[in-house]
């Protein structure tokens, strides 16, 4: 049997080395576990957490870590948040919270809004083309022509012969004066044919023949459709009778139901396009030729009258259409109309500000047209908002007491972003007084210069800006200061007031 044997001078170095070994060890596990007394003085402090929630169901808090109702994983509320949130309007939303609720956000612009109201209507005659055939003198119906009521003629279709007794008499005194040779004789016995209701036609027939013509033939001066006929053979006229209504079917109305809403832009003149269910895939090309002042207490909605060519006649009354009012693109404040929160009582977007915090504000919508929505008051160009799950934010603001900013509030301005020299400023207003030099204007505040809400004069160095402007529009304009005052450099007219 063999034995190792260490020296004593060995055995107390091995020691020694397993003693700075477990030393070093010791160290390592507890710098490792944070036992450290410097590493634990040098920790910031813990950060204080009220409750764990779903940032989709903000109402709902939990003790702890885990899974929401909807299975989804929670966050953590800190006390500082709330604080911070008291002292700052807003709320603040984790960046990993913001990306998990599919968050977007857009930033107010400025462009152009081609809008187009759509209506329905009917056609219907026009009552401005409309003929009325009467008897020109009493006497009896020798004979009728076969017409109706309903049946379509063109201009100079007879519809009765009548015989006049009265005429034939004077027309025999016209003979014999004739045949005298006075030329004033002649003139005054032709002038009393003439006011018996003669047509000149047929005194010239007398004059020609020699002979009286006592029965006349009664036509239509226009074409179009029999509305009334009254007159059958066999009866007695008296003078001014009323024989028969022809109206025109040249052109016809299409009275469309536009809601009073928005029906303020319309006017008179204004170029439209119908489509009718008769003719798919044609659309007819007319244009606005009344706005009827009553509007129709069940419907809330304006008879707006087209004037549309009807060639070949092939429009008839009653048939349905659809018409567009097409209008010329406005400049406007734009955001996307998703973005938009309706509450019912007020209209209010979601803020994006610094730091991942939000904030709901109130806005004053106008003109709507695709996806896009016109911002009048509320907003500046460049804001940030919220354009996709906006909804959830508002819930959660709603639910710690966020007040929205009010319209005209002064908006926080970002140091990072300074003005630029010469910028233009933009805001909503009245137009109290105009002339080629300037423009005084009745303005909503403009929070970017921190000027209130007031009424001033602004410079015109264009007369074309205010070019189709009246006192009391109300515009939209957008205006510099340069150093001889401020200046309006655009300026339009906001639609539907």
């Amino acid at each position: 049997m063999s034995h190792f044997t260490i020296p004593r001078g060995g055995l107390f170095g091995a020691a020694a080395l397993l003693a700075v070994a477990a030393g070093g060890v010791g160290f390592t596990i507890s710098e490792w576990r944070g036992g450290s007394p410097d590493a634990t003085a040098a920790k910031p402090p813990a950060r204080k957490i009220l409750y764990w929630y779903d940032p989709m169901i903000p109402a709902e808090h939990h003790d702890g870590p885990g899974l929401s109702s909807m299975g989804m994983q929670t966050i953590p509320r800190y006390a500082d948040e709330v604080g911070a949130s008291a002292a700052q309007p807003g709320i603040s939303i984790d960046p990993s919270a913001s990306q998990a609720l599919g968050m977007r956000t857009v930033a107010v612009r400025r462009g152009e809004l081609a809008s187009s109201l759509t209506a329905t209507g009917t056609i219907d005659f026009n009552q401005r083309d409309v003929a009325i055939v009467q008897a020109r003198a009493g006497g009896f119906v020798s004979r009728v022509y076969g017409r109706a009521p309903g049946d379509v003629i063109g201009a100079g279709a007879p519809l009765a012969d009548v015989l006049v007794p009265e005429w034939g008499g004077a027309q025999t005194e016209f003979l014999a004066v004739r045949r005298t040779g006075n030329a004033a004789l002649i003139q005054a016995a032709r002038q009393r044919l003439m006011l018996l209701g003669m047509p000149s036609g047929t005194i010239a027939s007398v004059e020609q023949t020699g002979r009286p013509h006592n029965v006349i033939t009664i036509s239509t001066p226009t074409g179009g459709v029999i509305k009334t006929l009254n007159v059958r053979g066999g009866m007695t006229l008296m003078a001014g009778q009323t024989l028969a209504e022809v109206n025109g079917l040249g052109t016809v109305w299409l009275n469309a139901a536009v809601p009073e809403a928005v029906a303020g832009p319309l006017k008179p003149g204004q170029a439209v396009r119908a489509a009718l269910a008769a003719f798919p895939g044609e659309t007819i090309s007319g244009r606005v030729s009344a706005i009827l002042p009553e509007t129709q207490a069940d419907s809330r909605t304006l008879t707006v009258r087209i004037e549309l060519p009807n060639r070949g006649g092939r429009l008839r009354p009653g048939m349905f259409a659809t018409v567009s009012f097409g209008r010329s693109a406005q400049p406007a404040l734009l955001v996307p109309s998703e973005a938009l929160i309706r509450t019912g009582k007020r209209t209010l977007v979601m803020l994006a500000l610094d730091k991942g915090r939000y904030r709901p504000a109130e806005v004053q919508t106008g003109r709507e047209a695709g996806d896009d929505t016109e911002i009048l008051a509320g907003l500046s160009e460049g804001e940030k908002i919220v354009a996709s799950g906006q909804f959830l934010i508002d819930s959660e603001a709603s639910l710690s007491g966020v007040e929205a900013r009010p319209i005209g509030a002064d908006m926080p301005k970002s140091p990072a972003k300074p003005m630029p020299t010469g910028a233009v400023y933009e805001t909503v207003g009245t137009i109290e007084k105009i002339t080629a030099q300037s423009v005084t204007l009745s303005h909503q505040a403009v929070p970017a210069i921190g000027w209130p809400a007031m009424t001033m004069t602004f410079q015109l160095t264009d007369p074309k800006v205010a070019r189709g402007l009246k006192t009391g529009d109300r515009v939209r304009f957008g205006f510099d200061q340069p150093p001889s005052g401020p200046t309006v450099r655009r300026m339009a007219k906001v639609m539907g007031q």
